[in-house]
């Protein structure tokens, strides 16, 4: 078929219609939609474990082998439903491809959660003859709904996030627009078929059409449950920031030991790589690429990494006075004098606590503007929040152990015990320099911290800074 489109992937979940969407689709000729080809259980329809001569053996060791014969077997535009427990390696393949078209399908998570347990209670998970009915109320279970919810968002924001990545765009229709004629045909223009639809296929007949309060047998307490959950998100704290790399060059292993620590710029670096020098008598590794940090990793059984924490008003003054005032980056404190106006001493310039404050206080300032994507200066990793980092750390692996600087000592020490060595002594961390942050923190120093890194003190429970 010619077109922009070579194939189709509905996606979908349970409970959501995806049956009744399918079999409109088969009623367009020239489109062939051949259920949940990729299902772990089984391949197309319940009980089916073959399709194009690939049984579920041969689907396990090499699905898109499946994927290719599904679209140069189907007469015309072929197509399959996928749903968010479906094989992700399928997944990696369609979503990126522009010239598989993509259907998504939602609807209420409380209505589909709620049909999904009448359907497991009663067994009857389609219905061709409404004298065939089988109804029955069911109990909500607040902790299984909300699972369900979470895996719902997460498969919608990584379906969101592929198609805006690659540009592209889908279909979406709701549950309640899928008898629809004109969405279904709206549907049909989208997919590139010419032919439309006069009625939508009376095949199937709507399961459970009673209103929600009917079919559930502690309707309160579901009432009371749903009123807890944030709908709207807003106890979301706003993200613009972008995304950080895992950062593995910055890494540092002890020689004689299997301790991997993966720095937070800005925070105690240099005391513990001084700290895991003293591991043995070999010093330290560092400069590692993935390839190499693995073969590390092979070598050294067992093996402990760890990062650190630091109070966001203290990692954001060591930056400022290490990256800023030293001149270490020229580039964003020359931004920062001629876009921002912040007024710095000259490098190196002594300067008395007043100069020092006022300096730090802008700086804070210019960081909640920074980390909110409205400057034009990039976000630097000595000041990027600790969040964000941890969050590039996984794209790698995340760390075992993540520690907090004021208890460091406490929580190496139960680090070096789990690889068999003795913990060496923490040297002592220098203040920083030309002015320590204690003599110039006050209260508006703290509330213009929270204020840049609100994702930092609310996701790591930072109170105010206490020396």
């Amino acid at each position: 078929m010619a077109g922009r489109f070579t194939s189709f992937v509905m996606f979908a979940e349970m409970r959501t219609g995806s049956n009744f969407l399918e079999a409109n689709l088969n009623a367009l000729p020239g489109v062939k939609c051949h259920g949940e080809v990729f299902n772990p259980y089984f391949i197309g329809i319940k009980d089916h474990t073959e399709m194009f001569g690939i049984d579920l053996a041969a689907r396990a060791a090499d699905p898109l082998a499946l994927l290719g014969a599904l679209r140069a077997q189907t007469e015309g535009l072929g197509g399959f439903r996928f749903f968010h427990d479906h094989d992700p390696r399928v997944l990696d393949a369609v979503l990126p491809d522009p010239a598989c078209a993509k259907i998504i399908l939602t609807r209420n998570p409380v209505e589909s959660y709620v049909s999904w347990k009448i359907a497991q209670a009663t067994g009857q998970w389609k219905l061709t003859n409404a004298s065939k009915l089988k109804s029955s109320k069911v109990p909500f279970d607040a902790a299984e709904f909300e699972a369900h919810l979470a895996a719902m968002q997460e498969f919608q924001i990584r379906l969101m996030h592929g198609l805006q990545t690659t540009g592209q765009t889908a279909f979406y229709i709701d549950y309640e627009d899928i008898q629809d004629v004109a969405v279904l045909n709206g549907l049909a223009a989208f997919l590139g078929v010419s032919t439309r639809l006069e009625a939508p296929d009376s095949t199937l007949k709507k399961q459970n059409p009673e209103e929600i309060g009917a079919k559930v047998l502690n309707l309160a307490a579901m009432e009371a449950a749903l009123a807890r959950l944030d709908r709207f998100n807003l106890a979301r704290t706003p993200n613009f920031e972008p995304r950080r790399a895992a950062a593995v060059p910055s890494f540092v292993t002890a020689a004689d030991a299997g301790l991997l620590y993966m720095p937070v710029r800005g925070g105690p670096e240099a005391q513990v790589a001084d700290w895991l020098s003293r591991c043995g008598t070999g010093g330290v590794i560092r400069d590692f690429a993935q390839k190499s940090l693995r073969q590390w990793k092979r070598a050294h059984v067992p093996h402990r990494s760890f990062t650190v924490l630091r109070h966001p008003v203290a990692r954001a003054h060591a930056a400022f006075c290490g990256q800023i005032l030293s001149n270490a980056l020229p580039e964003l404190r020359m931004g920062l004098v001629k876009t921002y106006k912040l007024a710095l001493p000259e490098p190196g310039q002594a300067h008395d606590l007043a100069t020092h404050r006022a300096a730090f206080l802008g700086f804070l300032r210019f960081l909640k503007l920074n980390l909110s994507g409205q400057t034009g200066l990039r976000v630097d990793a000595h000041w990027a929040t600790q969040t964000a980092v941890l969050q590039g750390f996984a794209q790698f692996q995340g760390p075992d152990m993540v520690l907090r600087e004021d208890r460091l000592a406490e929580g190496l020490a139960v680090l070096a015990s789990e690889v068999g060595i003795v913990a060496p002594p923490l040297a002592a961390m220098p203040e920083d320099a030309p002015h320590p942050l204690a003599s110039v923190y006050d209260a508006e120093i703290e509330a213009a911290a929270h204020d840049a890194y609100q994702r930092d003190y609310m996701g790591y429970g930072f109170g105010p800074w206490r020396r």
